[in-house]
């Protein structure tokens, strides 16, 4: 397989776009440092290698054509992601990592996030962000493993410090027509065994069912919170899920909100951890810096959670 090369280079590109920002050779070649004759060389090089006419003088002003508005533009995106490439080579050599792993119990509201992220994204040299839903002992793996860079957990491993980053609330729903939303409220956790239970599936490489009502005598399993909300509207069984996606659907009336004898919700404290502690590189610490900086904290809610 032949390789193609490329007939135009960068420089000329660059030298292009000079001409028409600056208005003109005269102009763009005080500002690059050059001979207006280079620049004129250069432009007319590269026209004829690629045989279209990108620019016309007209008077001391030289202007775009239409075919050289489109190759501009192009020419562009081009000179943009070299510039990223080598500011990124740079970032690298003075440890600035290529690619930054969060991991976020999928009890979380992202919501939130989203504008921590688009500022992040602005700062992060080019550096790739990586997402991972983790649930139940999933999330204890990532920071036992040290496999994420920055995590957020509800549950803490022995030993390991983490910053108290929002706060989580569950509650028990189904759909108003299910025979659990028929029954006097407080409910009686006997009630719940004949019912089918839905269930997020842990996504540790050995899960362990250490939390969670799962006595339940037919149980689905699923992978994520959207799945359960669908299953529960529909009204196939009961759930643990987060305030912050139940709230609308009890209001529209599309979910019923079960109260169990004792046990009216869950709620707790979600923290944000390092697993890698003082190894942890700048580009993590920034985006680390930036959720903890997060006006107001997250407020986030615990499913009930469990496996195949």
């Amino acid at each position: 397989m032949s390789v193609y090369r490329p007939k135009t280079t960068v420089e000329q590109w660059r030298i292009l776009q000079a001409v028409v920002d600056f208005g003109g050779y005269a102009h763009a070649a005080e500002q690059l440092n050059k001979s207006q004759s280079s620049l004129n060389h250069a432009v007319a090089k590269l026209q004829q290698v690629l045989g279209v006419q990108l620019l016309e003088v007209r008077g001391r002003k030289a202007y775009l054509t239409d075919i050289g508005e489109v190759m501009l533009r192009r020419s562009r995106q081009l000179t943009q992601t070299i510039t990223e490439l080598e500011q990124l080579a740079d970032n690298l050599h003075f440890g600035w990592e290529p690619e930054v792993r969060l991991a976020i119990e999928m009890v979380c509201n992202r919501a939130p996030m989203l504008p921590v992220f688009a500022d992040f994204n602005r700062e992060s040299r080019g550096s790739r962000l990586v997402i991972d839903d983790t649930v139940l002992t999933g999330t204890l793996e990532q920071i036992i493993e040290q496999s994420a860079d920055v995590v957020i957990t509800h549950n803490l491993p022995k030993g390991v410090l983490g910053e108290p980053f929002g706060e989580f609330r569950m509650e028990l729903v189904c759909h108003p027509q299910h025979e659990l939303a028929t029954l006097p409220q407080p409910i009686k956790q006997a009630d719940l065994l004949n019912h089918l239970q839905v269930v997020i599936r842990d996504t540790a490489s050995k899960p362990a069912e250490t939390s969670g009502w799962l006595k339940a005598e037919q149980r689905w399993t699923v992978s994520h919170f959207d799945e359960a909300l669908r299953l529960v509207k529909s009204g196939l069984g009961f759930c643990w899920l987060p305030t912050y996606m139940t709230e609308q659907s009890i209001a529209r009336g599309e979910l019923a909100r079960l109260i169990i004898d004792g046990s009216s919700h869950r709620s707790g404290l979600l923290y944000l951890v390092l697993p890698k502690g003082e190894k942890t590189g700048p580009c993590a610490k920034l985006l680390a810096n930036k959720l903890l900086e997060m006006k107001p904290q997250v407020v986030s809610n615990v499913v009930e959670l469990g496996q195949a």
